[in-house]
């Protein structure tokens, strides 16, 4: 089956100013950002959750008809969407930073908040994907002068959690949801250029796997 993107899909089954973590260089994980017209690789991403992670993704257990409306509603105009690819261009990682507009008048241009949501395929756990996929999320949001990172998680969700505790968030628990919260510094001239130095080695990188896998003879 292959997807309109550019190649086919494998068949093979935070109140500290946020910083990221410097990564050495054996850690560094190539992010690529994803458009409108990725959205059957993120449905197919999601799907191939099962129930329990749907459930810690979402807050409850998302069914599949739930998980399409979700990827239809997402505005790429507006929001970022990021994920990280294996070497058979599998999406293994994914990530949704949803801004929230300004509610100030005649600041409508400008989000002051954003909320991030991740997922990790069951194989590619205990990789620092999650982690990673924050990082960048923060880079991206300060750079566009976002002043809070929200995420809403299950107390369950320990992994999610552990992520922004790290990260400095505060984290306030009512029953079993919890809300973290995490104040970003300003932009800097250091932070723009990270950002658009991940960008760049994110798509340079899919284009090599892209070009490994095309040259690689049929089976």
């Amino acid at each position: 089956m292959s997807f309109p993107d550019d190649s086919p899909i494998s068949p093979d089954p935070f109140s500290a100013p946020a910083i990221p973590r410097a990564q050495r260089p054996f850690e560094w994980v190539p992010i690529r950002s994803l458009a409108a017209r990725h959205r059957p690789r993120i449905v197919a991403h999601l799907l191939a959750l099962d129930e329990h992670d749907r459930y810690l993704r979402f807050g409850y257990a998302a069914g599949d008809e739930q998980i399409r409306r979700y990827v239809d509603r997402i505005d790429f105009d507006r929001d970022e969407v990021f994920g990280v690819f294996n070497r058979r261009l599998d999406l293994i990682s994914l990530a949704h930073l949803a801004y929230e507009p300004d509610p100030e008048p005649g600041a409508a241009a400008r989000a002051t908040s954003a909320e991030f949501g991740v997922s990790v395929a069951i194989h590619a756990r205990g990789r620092g994907f999650g982690a990673r996929l924050f990082d960048h999320a923060v880079l991206r949001a300060r750079n566009r002068r976002v002043e809070t990172i929200v995420i809403h998680a299950l107390t369950e969700n320990e992994a999610m959690l552990r992520i922004v505790r790290n990260a400095g968030a505060t984290i306030e628990h009512m029953g079993g949801d919890a809300e973290a919260s995490l104040r970003l510094p300003p932009e800097s001239f250091a932070s723009l250029v990270a950002g658009v130095v991940e960008q760049q080695l994110g798509e340079l990188d899919y284009r090599f796997k892209q070009g490994a896998l095309e040259s690689r003879p049929p089976a």
